[in-house]
């Protein structure tokens, strides 16, 4: 099982293993009522957990930092069970905002697209989705065709009851469509997240944090992937800062300012303008990675 996938299950998994949880919070009824106690023949025969950032490693030991990297707010988890059949386990996370609930969502985009709530993926009996201000993920602990339809019900229930849709970041309408696979976009904010998915540096160079927004893409030059990062700050002084940081870390060798030839022979790009930084790695040329960066910088 590939890395992201088995991280992915391996937190809903343990995650519905558990059952420890505090008091619940004040949405509570508004979580409790997005999903149904009964379905086809599974009914929540177990008491509702809830968890808050506090305490959220109650649940999820150890990775509970990839949700509170995304503000959630409030979490709520229902077990299904029916006799003689697997348990079914939804986990119904409040995000603090709709940018945020995209880019957990974001955070493991292996599966297919099953059309439900704004963006969705279901692999290997794990559905994933998002919808205005929350983050969802259902799983079958043990994967057929029946528990594959109970799931997506689950589904397709809990988007309906939420009303609202939410709106994606901003950040996304920078990247241009030709260089970029809009389905491997990768949002978020710190630097766990980014060496997750491409590691640059043990050190945090870039200063992200919670006041910070960062997309990571991958496009493909014949047939080689390349690396897209964008990067917002909240000022222009601190994304200047920050660019600085990366040339000294990451360019110490460069041929000239913002562009070296790495030890693989591919090149990296990089360049500031405003409150934005522009990172374009392991394209093929140096032609490319600079052509490519002038595209982005002119529609920053």
């Amino acid at each position: 099982m590939k890395r992201k996938q088995w991280l992915t299950v391996y937190l809903v998994f343990i995650g519905g293993m558990v059952l420890l949880g505090d008091t619940p919070g004040k949405e509570t009824k508004i979580l409790d009522s997005l999903l149904p106690r009964e379905i086809k023949g599974w009914k929540a025969v177990e008491k509702d957990q809830f968890y808050n950032p506090h305490n959220i490693f109650d649940y999820i030991d150890g990775a509970g930092e990839v949700y509170r990297s995304y503000n959630f707010k409030e979490l709520l988890v229902r077990r299904f069970t029916r006799k003689g059949k697997p348990d079914i386990v939804a986990d119904f996370f409040k995000m603090g905002s709709s940018r945020d609930a995209f880019g957990v969502f974001t955070h493991d985009l292996e599966g297919e697209d099953v059309e439900i709530g704004q963006d969705s993926t279901y692999n290997a009996g794990l559905l994933s989705f998002w919808k205005g201000l929350f983050f969802i993920s259902i799983y079958a602990e043990e994967e057929t065709d029946e528990t594959k339809e109970v799931v997506l019900s689950l589904g397709r229930f809990a988007a309906l009851a939420i009303k609202e849709e939410g709106e994606k970041p901003d950040l996304l309408d920078l990247l241009p469509p030709e260089y970029v696979d809009k389905k491997s976009i990768h949002y978020f904010h710190n630097h766990m997240i980014l060496n997750y998915h491409f590691f640059v540096s043990d050190e945090n160079i870039f200063f992200l944090d919670q006041k910070t927004e960062a997309v990571l893409g991958t496009g493909f030059e014949k047939g080689e992937e390349y690396k897209l990062l964008l990067i917002r700050y909240p000022d222009t002084k601190k994304a200047a800062k920050a660019y600085r940081s990366f040339i000294e870390a990451y360019m110490p060798d460069a041929i000239e300012q913002g562009l070296v030839q790495t030890e693989d022979k591919r090149w990296t790009a990089a360049g500031v303008i405003g409150d934005k930084i522009i990172i374009i790695f392991n394209a093929l040329s140096d032609i490319s990675a600079k052509g490519m960066l002038k595209k982005l910088e002119s529609k920053g």
